[in-house]
């Protein structure tokens, strides 16, 4: 139901400038389990029959006291954010990047984000949707500015063209569907739907008015001939098209959500003893019981507490127990390609040759969509050399062993690597901190330890500048 295709692919009728095509229209469904997801429990209630089913002859006011007593617990949002964070444990290396790129990635959105946090903001995109689009927008020519990157979801990629030009596929129209907020009044804004339309070396904005209608409010050239929109997949099933690689994830996750709700919802009634009474006439005034009270019973009556024994609950704890332990094997089995549940270290060591093999498409993706950003970006400000970029693939953090280290050491000394590799192979095993070096070491040990100082010329005394006549009297009598 929320996850998998259906089968029976689904047609989008494209008339007007705002409507998906196809297949945003077959990969919608996959999204909306995930989206509520990242909303937690709050989101999740909003769903209400949708996410948590009402038995057959329960009250209403009797499912509402159990919606409200639901809690999901945040297996995915963890899951998502810790897989981004494995991507971004390590700054992103530039190499070759000039000096006014560089310093410009420091806010590369112009939203306050560097380069790193943006990378953890979009992957977490391209793990959630299956694949995250970047934009290279600059502004207007004539208009002070400079380029900047904009992370786009799928769900706001409405349509796109391509065609295949000299063995690769090249968009030839891009529709991109963007919210702005505009000031209202004197005090008050409002929201305003637009959808962006790139060619290459050209674009449109169609901006939605008070009819319904979108209307060309903006157009103009770009000065780059192709669009400026680089793609990272994490689970690529076409040009654009992905499915989420934590559906499954999610589809467990809403399991566990039910499972809990009904063990919850049968301790809170069985929590409390049910006072039972035996042989008391049917015609007898009413019976009330508390801490405070006391009962009269005639002869030969009994009464008693019921409660139940509780051996069904076990089955449901183990089940509750099941499914998370099914949701942190598959998620980090089916993206990591590894149990990370129970190991050794020593097993990790040896997975890691084929265990990362997911997250390593993944970071490849998204440094190859980094150095299409980097070279649109250098395009935008007519730099001869864009440069490239490196992306951690060091997820597990394992640090270098001493063996490994007295290795190193021993093909340092006899002459077979470099002192260069050596130190690169240090700062990747974590021996080294994070703020060190390499080049600045490499310059410092040439230079034997020692850092060449600026330091300014002594400035001439008064009492000098006053002997200078006289020695040029003695070089004219000489």
């Amino acid at each position: 139901m929320y996850s998998g295709f259906s089968g029976r692919q689904r047609i989008g009728n494209v008339t007007q400038v705002n409507d998906p095509n196809t297949s945003w229209v077959n990969m919608e469904p996959h999204w909306g389990l995930i989206e509520t997801m990242l909303t937690g429990t709050y989101g999740i209630r909003k769903g209400h029959r949708k996410f948590l089913f009402q038995e057959p002859r329960e009250l209403d006011e009797a499912y509402d006291n159990r919606l409200s007593r639901s809690v999901l617990s945040p297996f995915y949002v963890r899951l998502e954010r810790m897989l981004a964070g494995m991507l971004t444990r390590k700054p992103v290396r530039l190499d070759d990047v000039s000096d006014v790129i560089r310093e410009q990635l420091f806010d590369v959105d112009l939203q306050g984000n560097d380069l790193q946090s943006w990378l953890f903001q979009t992957s977490k995109i391209c793990i959630r949707y299956g694949h995250v689009g970047v934009l290279v927008d600059a502004p207007k020519a004539g208009d002070n500015g400079r380029p900047y990157w904009i992370s786009v979801s799928p769900r706001d990629i409405l349509g796109w063209r391509s065609e295949l030009k000299d063995g690769k596929q090249e968009l030839t129209q891009l529709r991109l569907q963007e919210k702005i907020v505009v000031p209202d009044g004197l005090y008050g804004e409002k929201q305003v739907e637009q959808v962006r339309v790139l060619t290459p070396g050209a674009f449109e904005i169609h901006q939605k008015d008070q009819q319904g209608d979108f209307k060309v409010v903006d157009e103009g050239r770009t000065s780059l001939s192709a669009i400026p929109f680089s793609v990272a997949y994490s689970n690529r099933m076409g040009v654009l098209e992905s499915i989420p690689p934590l559906a499954d994830i999610a589809e467990l996750n809403l399991q566990h959500y039910q499972v809990q709700s009904d063990l919850s919802n049968q301790l809170h009634i069985s929590a409390v003893p049910m006072l039972a009474i035996f042989g008391f006439p049917q015609s007898a005034e009413e019976i009330s019981a508390g801490p405070g009270e006391a009962i009269s019973l005639p002869s030969e009556s009994d009464a008693k507490f019921i409660e139940p024994a509780g051996n069904s609950y076990d089955a449901q704890f183990r089940r509750l127990e099941q499914i998370a332990s099914q949701i942190n094997e598959l998620g980090l089995a089916a993206v990591l390609g590894s149990k990370l549940v129970g190991e050794t270290a020593e097993a990790k060591r040896i997975d890691r040759s084929q265990g990362d093999s997911t997250m390593m498409v993944v970071a490849q993706q998204m440094q190859d969509m980094i150095d299409n950003c980097l070279r649109f970006h250098a395009e935008y400000m007519q730099e001869p050399n864009a440069g490239s970029s490196l992306v951690n693939r060091d997820f597990m953090g394992t640090r270098l062993e001493p063996l490994e280290i007295q290795a190193l050491l021993q093909l340092y000394t006899a002459g077979t690597i470099t002192q260069e590799t050596l130190l690169l192979q240090l700062e990747a095993g974590e021996v080294l901190g994070d703020d060190f070096d390499v080049e600045n070491e490499l310059e410092a040990t040439q230079n034997g330890g020692l850092i060449e100082m600026n330091t300014p010329e002594p400035t001439p005394e008064p009492a000098e500048e006053r002997t200078m006549p006289e020695a040029e009297e003695v070089e004219g009598a000489e």
